[in-house]
């Protein structure tokens, strides 16, 4: 199953898949249509996954296979980051399961997450797998995140499980698994109606520097 869309009354969810969710070109062609989409007809916007994975990030399969086109694979993604930072509607990510690399990027693009408490990490992995962040990753990460929560997460590759990511602020709430879309409906529900042209101007002041960098 690729990403689909579905609707709780104003609210739209983004389901991302109900596999490891990793960002291929289709997989983000699809995305970005869902999000025309969003837009248009709804009040706030929900992503989450199915199953085991929230998203584990780039295709690197893709990108093994594709090497010649990784610049303009990497701009995709950051792009995709640079939208959701700056979404003319409320976002919250329901962080379903595992959530690594530039899955955990995409969340923390969101206003807000919530992550399931017992199960699924949340982890930049780039310091082991020899991937550096780009200027555009590490500037996303570090507006949403104090300096030394920065550090560990960024340098060590630390596996957050719900509790602590929680106390981390990488998200801000935890719930059981059966609850963590419907905690992210009633989180998003009394952010509804706001001017979109406000919302999205608002947040491009915020993340000025951020977006610049991922573009």
């Amino acid at each position: 199953m690729t990403a689909n869309l579905t609707f709780q009354d104003k609210i739209a969810v983004l389901t991302l898949g109900d596999d490891e969710n990793r960002f291929s070109p289709d997989w983000l062609d699809t995305v970005d249509t869902h999000l025309d989409t969003v837009e248009r007809d709804a009040q706030g916007l929900i992503t989450t996954g199915s199953g085991k994975f929230y998203s584990n990030g780039l295709d690197l399969d893709w990108l093994m296979a594709n090497g010649d086109r990784a610049e303009w694979y990497v701009a995709r993604v950051q792009g995709l980051f640079a939208r959701i930072l700056t979404f003319p509607l409320p976002t919250i990510a329901a962080v379903n399961g595992h959530t690594f690399g530039a899955g955990a990027m995409l969340a923390i693009a969101h206003d807000y997450r919530v992550m399931r408490a017992d199960r699924g990490y949340y982890c930049f992995p780039e310091v082991d797998i020899n991937i550096p962040f780009t200027p555009g990753m590490a500037a996303l990460i570090q507006a949403k995140l104090g300096p030394q929560a920065a550090v560990t997460a960024m340098t060590t590759g630390h596996r957050f499980g719900g509790p602590e990511a929680l106390a981390a602020g990488l998200v801000d709430a935890t719930a059981a698994e059966a609850e963590v879309l419907t905690t992210a409906v009633d989180r998003l529900t009394p952010l509804l109606g706001k001017n979109p042209g406000t919302l999205t101007a608002v947040k491009t002041t915020m993340y000025s520097a951020v977006t610049a960098a991922l573009r």
